[in-house]
């Protein structure tokens, strides 16, 4: 389980496809540290395992072909920067919501606007998946946790970026048109199925 506070951004130094799939090393310095074989790291919102690292200097991870074809982890080349979250403690801060690290789908930017010194983004939710967010609720874009400043009828996302988060992810990076993985809150999802599991019963 993640929170959706990014530690750092890590950056893609070796690239390697394979039958399977595509394995990823992935330069950091605090992410990189303190690591265990089998550790759950999210990777721009992607729940992924350390298969190898180096302490303090990279890790790599294995992607199976599902999570290439769920993701935009696959389009990545050497030097693209990446969200880093290591699995939250049992005893640390809850300091953004639940994130399982479960990529829904890719959403894209359709906006963007500096005001001040903050920074709004608009993203455009592929269809269907307006139904999970509410304003002012919680979602998952590239694995850092937001709120969401408004929504749109037909499935838009706007969100408020203070300039710590703008400095600190791979915000900054992102234009108009790019992909970001979206997850949805959890919670959203189970209150769906309950409610779905409550009307067959009546049924």
């Amino acid at each position: 389980m993640f929170t959706g506070i990014v530690e750092e951004t890590g950056e893609i130094v070796e690239r390697t496809a394979t039958e399977d799939g595509l394995r990823l090393r992935i330069g950091a310095d605090t992410v990189a540290t303190d690591l265990a074989h089998g550790q759950s790291i999210s990777v721009s919102g992607a729940c992924l395992t350390v298969e190898r690292f180096d302490s303090g200097a990279w890790f790599e991870v294995f992607l199976a072909s599902e999570t290439v074809e769920r993701t935009y982890l696959g389009d990545l080349t050497v030097g693209d920067a990446v969200n880093l979250e290591r699995a939250m403690a049992a005893d640390g801060r809850f300091d953004g919501h639940v994130v399982q690290g479960h990529v829904d789908a890719v959403a894209t930017v359709s906006e963007i606007e500096s005001v001040g010194d903050d920074w709004f983004f608009e993203f455009e939710l592929p269809a269907g998946y307006d139904r999970y967010v509410v304003e002012k609720g919680s979602i998952t874009l590239d694995g850092i946790s937001l709120t969401i400043a408004e929504l749109t009828d037909d499935g838009r996302v706007t969100v408020a970026i203070i300039p710590t988060t703008y400095d600190l992810t791979t915000l900054a990076d992102k234009s108009v048109g790019d992909p970001v993985h979206l997850e949805v809150d959890v919670i959203a999802k189970y209150v769906e199925g309950l409610l779905e599991a409550h009307v067959d019963a009546l049924a």
